[in-house]
């Protein structure tokens, strides 16, 4: 085994740093070859504006990729959630390892839950797929809250709460797991009240097309099921022709009979931010054996989104 250490291209927040280095900690032990930490400023991280006016799609994704195709870094890790659905050639994704906990979830003052919310609470979120199913609940659940936009890193937004600035925040559980604050948690969001970004808790590892034997090793930290259900949750994404920062909740659940696997359940929801109109679906087939499957199941039920008026519910179509 060489001692050459292997570069790993990370964001440098603090959260990208967190599971960059738990990776790291796995390929070491996959590859027996030390691994380091090359952190890479992106355009997402520089730029004050709200997410979904810089296009979402991509900003924390391309300078990782722009330093992987140079030869900088030997592979890089990303937030599956901000990878762009079309996958460039020159790159592959190695490997997926299982998903954390996919769920959104509330930060919220006096440990308060969602539904315990004051009238009139101010939720953070710079998320539209996050406003648009807690306005929507709300709504049906005759509750009063409002959604603001924020951005920032974790510790940004939870500031906002203990400032007393927000009644409460919404994050991802896995960021938070990931940096050991999940104990701050005052409720998980389940998935019939908010669905999650596709792909949401999971990690691509990505590398360059035509290094074999690197993506045979960061082929070990593969979990076959955690990619049959995001490859079918990032293909109904594709099929609505939406970037990752549209109002689109999508979620794969492997369904079991005993120790087997046997069905796949997809649901998915789009709606305008302001929780009036959403189109909410799912499906059920046989568990996916291979990509090209899981990639029907998300594309047939982006059809019949569509057919119901999905595509007027995105705001801007993503180019």
């Amino acid at each position: 085994m060489s001692d050459i250490p292997l570069r790993l291209g990370t964001r440098r927040s603090r959260l990208a740093m967190a599971q960059s280095g738990q990776v790291a900690e796995a390929v070491s032990r996959v590859t027996g070859r030390p691994v380091e930490l090359v952190e890479i400023t992106t355009y997402g991280d520089t730029s004050r504006e709200h997410l979904a006016q810089i296009g979402g799609t991509g900003v924390f994704v391309t300078a990782l990729r722009d330093a992987l195709l140079r030869g900088e870094v030997d592979f890089a890790v990303h937030s599956l959630k901000d990878l762009p659905t079309t996958q460039p050639e020159e790159l592959v994704l190695a490997a997926l390892p299982m998903r954390e906990d996919p769920r959104d979830v509330i930060v919220a003052r006096d440990a308060l839950k969602f539904t315990d919310l004051p009238r009139g609470a101010r939720i953070g979120t710079g998320s539209p797929r996050r406003a648009a199913q807690l306005n929507a609940y709300a709504r049906a659940h005759a509750l009063d809250i409002a959604t603001v936009p924020i951005r920032g890193n974790v510790d940004t937004r939870i500031g906002y709460v203990h400032a007393g600035e927000l009644d409460a925040v919404v994050l991802a559980a896995a960021g938070l797991s990931r940096i050991g604050r999940i104990d701050e948690v005052t409720d998980f969001l389940s998935v019939d009240t908010v669905l999650p970004a596709p792909g949401q808790g999971a990690l691509a590892i990505e590398c360059v097309a035509d290094n074999a034997s690197l993506i045979a090793a960061l082929g070990e930290l593969d979990d076959p099921f955690t990619r049959v259900a995001v490859t079918a949750e990032r293909s109904l994404l594709a099929a609505l022709e939406a970037g990752c920062s549209a109002p689109v909740g999508a979620l794969a659940d492997l369904l079991a009979d005993g120790q087997t696997v046997k069905e796949m359940r997809l649901r998915a929801v789009v709606g305008t931010t302001d929780g009036t109109r959403m189109v909410q679906m799912s499906t059920t087939g046989p568990a996916p054996e291979t990509h090209d499957q899981a990639t029907a199941l998300g594309r047939e039920l982006a059809t019949e989104m569509l057919a119901q008026g999905a595509a007027g519910l995105m705001g801007e179509r993503a180019q």
